[in-house]
């Protein structure tokens, strides 16, 4: 497996949000939307169900848990707001995906079969293709919006031992090196402290 980056540009990931909501691509703005405000693998990305986020009035939820399918954790998913304001765009897009709860959250649009998720590789295209299309270089993949999630956690002050357990992970030497904590950033550090 090749080493990926997060995006850590937040002027990058609103050109990714605007981008797909300019082509008309609300499924894959929801897939990246929840990708990079959950934490969750690419796995337990491709197994979510409408029934997740919607109760059985249509109601959006506020969260909901589920067994991840690497460790058998179980994981509890919030929805919030920028994950609200893409699933509002979603359903109006596919009102058909709601007519049975267990359809698929992320399902081919080309066939409209919501009784079948869409494939890793179709998501590795997809998140490859979309950060090439808006000028971040380097490697990103399916993980690239899980570790996202994580980047923008630690840069917002979030403490590393939240961001091990959010992620799952088992060691805090693990979730550092995951994280890729650079030498710019150490330098920046530096600088800022300034003592």
């Amino acid at each position: 497996m090749n080493f990926v980056e997060p995006i850590r540009s937040t002027h990058k990931i609103s050109q990714i949000k605007n981008l797909l909501k300019g082509q008309g691509r609300y499924r894959d703005l929801l897939l990246f939307v929840v990708g990079i405000n959950t934490a969750l693998r690419v796995s337990d990305l491709l197994d979510l169900r409408i029934g997740d986020f919607l109760d059985e009035r249509g109601g959006v939820r506020d969260r909901f848990w589920l067994k991840e399918q690497k460790r058998g954790k179980r994981h509890e998913v919030a929805i919030n707001q920028s994950i609200r304001e893409a699933l509002a765009l979603y359903r109006q897009a596919y009102p058909a995906v709601e007519a049975d709860l267990d359809h698929f959250l992320f399902f081919s649009t080309r066939s409209n079969d919501y009784t079948q998720s869409i494939s890793r590789q179709q998501v590795w295209l997809f998140v490859s293709t979309i950060c090439r299309e808006v000028g971040l270089r380097g490697n990103y993949g399916t993980h690239s919006l899980r570790k996202t999630w994580g980047y923008h956690a630690r840069m917002n002050g979030v403490d590393l031992a939240l961001i091990m357990h959010k992620l799952n992970h088992s060691d805090l030497a693990y979730t550092k090196r995951y994280l890729g904590i650079t030498d710019e950033e150490l330098e920046e550090v530096v600088k800022r402290l300034n003592l």
